[in-house]
């Protein structure tokens, strides 16, 4: 592991309640700063791997590493504060507004009630909604692509080095996905966090990654950017997942 490695799989095996490896033999590296994509057809291992990052299942063997250490040897409750996370139906918190939901992190961290208030302002703005619109509604009151930019909001409140996100975008319309994605894109570039990105659609990977890790069989099975994709597919099966635009989701 280099100082430019954010996130390092190394031989992961994941079973889950004891039976068929989800991973096997899962080996890859997250380097700082870049949108890793993993994608792949059901069943592949892309969210159990996802979950590995944070705490959320553990490997029957092989290493997953966080930036140099194992997971292991992390405190769950400061890993997961450095680390957001994104879900496709947000998880927002039902009970609480839209300025509650976000500062849920910063107060986790002990900041004092004006340090938050701005900081959700602020996180809201960068996602594109306006602070005084949306502060005091509830989630329920906001449209699914307003609850998945306060989503995103949520996640980069505590100002975490990594996201993790698993078809953050799935649920929603294609013209509001579209339009989130462009958005998304944008706010990946200038923020540089390391993200982790879970999707079933090779479009929105082609055009969201930095690279693309294409799983089969719990393993790694292409790596690259989308032009390696494109020009220099490994085999039949990333020629036929390519050409076939996107897949149900997993």
């Amino acid at each position: 592991m280099t100082a430019d490695d954010a996130i390092v799989f190394s031989n992961v095996v994941r079973r889950h309640d004891g039976g068929p490896r989800v991973l096997d033999g899962f080996s890859l590296t997250v380097r700082r700063g870049e949108t890793m994509i993993l994608i792949g057809p059901s069943g592949c291992g892309k969210t159990t791997a996802l979950k590995l990052v944070n705490r959320l299942g553990a490997a029957d063997s092989g290493t997953v590493a966080v930036e140099g250490r194992d997971v292991s040897a992390w405190d769950p409750f400061v890993l997961r504060r450095r680390i957001g996370y994104v879900i496709q139906e947000t998880g927002l918190f039902p009970h609480l507004d839209v300025g509650r939901n976000v500062e849920v992190v910063p107060r986790l961290l002990g900041w004092d009630a004006p340090r938050r208030a701005a900081r959700a302002d602020e996180m809201l703005r960068l996602v594109g909604l306006d602070p005084a619109e949306v502060r005091r509604k509830m989630p329920h009151q906001l449209s699914g692509g307003q609850r998945q930019r306060v989503g995103v909001a949520r996640a980069l409140a505590g100002d975490p080095p990594i996201v993790l996100m698993d078809e953050p975008f799935g649920a929603l319309d294609p013209i509001t996905r579209a339009n989130l994605q462009a958005d998304f894109g944008s706010l990946a570039r200038s923020l540089g966090k390391t993200i982790v990105f879970v999707t079933h659609d090779i479009v929105e990977a082609f055009r969201l990654g930095t690279r693309i890790a294409l799983l089969k069989g719990g393993r790694v099975h292409q790596l690259g950017a989308a032009s390696d994709f494109r020009e220099l597919p490994v085999d039949d099966f990333v020629r036929e997942f390519v050409a076939s635009g996107s897949h149900a989701p997993a």
